[in-house]
């Protein structure tokens, strides 16, 4: 690090993620950018989001009350693809086409060659992600991707797979995602996590503030019990309202959880209130608060944060006021940062 870098002071212009001068090679952790969002069905915005972020990152301050300086390992922000910010461009112009028709192209000739034409923008981006996934794993930093809309760490997490055999995932989420190619779309958003159980080797899936979902997610969820735990928003807050602690929620999660996990964060497992801009935002969810301090017992229970995602952050496709949300995904980010370097014995931090 810089000798003359200063923590206390503002983040100067040309300053890299929440202010730091760290160069990649110097960095423990990388954040890679995916700025695709072609498969959003509701609202927009989520392309934006990776560069929201950043410059949102330079308020945060750094010192941590709990992870004690957690930027000291390094920690660099990659430059967005221009690559995938084409290939997105591309791909939402056809998808509006197919959702404006509610995914059904099976009579139209039109449409179908749209459909393939996004399908196919898919695989090429999953395929980016994976092989720039790989090399930050291979030069033996930790990996953190920052979509985009949620079906944009596919590739990570293959890439993972092949790093860190028998890891499972810790999914916050307000909406299962357990579709089957929804509105046509085989890399939907809304399909990432069907995606990656039946193509990626996970040991574990467990599901926190799962509030919005249809029969067929349900049922395969129960089909996949046996790999699959879900906490549903619903049982979450029945449990708090009779009386049980926070903490002995968090503490039953982590028990589905292995050594070794990923955590995949899409904003709307939170309250609407810190995600106001979310593509599908959902009534009900998580405060931030409970999602950290999940985080952070997981960690003070063993478990090994190899990576993680965040995603679903939007600036905002038409308000003025994704400030918010950004600011919100950026100190998210940190915190996630701060747990997953001192999961790894990269930082130390107090205890209980």
């Amino acid at each position: 690090m810089d000798k003359n870098f200063d923590p206390n002071s503002a983040a100067t212009e040309d300053s890299g993620i929440f202010g730091l001068p760290f160069k990649e090679a110097d960095a423990a952790l990388v954040y890679l950018p995916v700025p695709w969002e072609a498969t959003a069905s509701y609202g927009g915005g989520t392309a934006k989001a990776p560069a929201a972020i950043f410059q949102a990152s330079r308020q945060v301050d750094l010192f941590d009350g709990e992870v004690r300086k957690p930027y000291e390992p390094g920690l660099f922000f990659k430059p967005e693809s221009k690559k995938i910010r084409e290939w997105n461009k591309t791909a939402k112009a056809a998808a509006q086409k197919i959702i404006a028709h509610g995914g059904e192209v099976s009579k139209n000739k039109t449409l179908q060659k749209s459909l393939a034409l996004v399908n196919g923008l898919s695989e090429k981006l999953n395929e980016e992600v994976y092989q720039e996934s790989r090399r930050i794993l291979e030069a033996k930093k930790i990996l953190a991707v920052i979509g985009g809309d949620h079906s944009a760490p596919y590739g990570a997490l293959k890439a993972a797979a092949e790093k860190f055999p028998g890891f499972g995932i810790l999914h916050f989420d307000a909406h299962h995602d357990l579709r089957r190619a929804y509105e046509g779309f085989t890399h939907s958003h809304a399909s990432i996590l069907y995606n990656v159980l039946e193509n990626i080797p996970v040991s574990r899936l467990v599901q926190v503030g799962i509030r919005d979902f249809c029969e067929e997610e349900f049922e395969y969820a129960r089909k996949k019990s046996s790999q699959v735990s879900v906490f549903y928003d619903a049982q979450i807050k029945a449990s708090l309202f009779s009386g049980e602690p926070w903490m002995g929620i968090a503490s039953r999660i982590i028990s589905q959880l292995p050594e070794k996990i990923w955590i995949t964060f899409d904003i709307d497992a939170l309250d609407p209130r810190f995600c106001p801009n979310t593509g599908t935002p959902v009534p009900g969810g998580l405060d931030l608060d409970q999602a950290v301090y999940l985080i952070s017992l997981a960690v003070k229970n063993g478990r090994k944060i190899v990576g993680f995602d965040l995603n679903e952050v939007s600036p905002g496709a038409h308000s003025q006021n994704g400030e918010w949300d950004a600011n919100v995904g950026a100190r998210l980010l940190y915190k996630m940062t701060a747990w997953t370097l001192a999961s790894l014995g990269l930082r130390p931090y107090s205890r209980p």
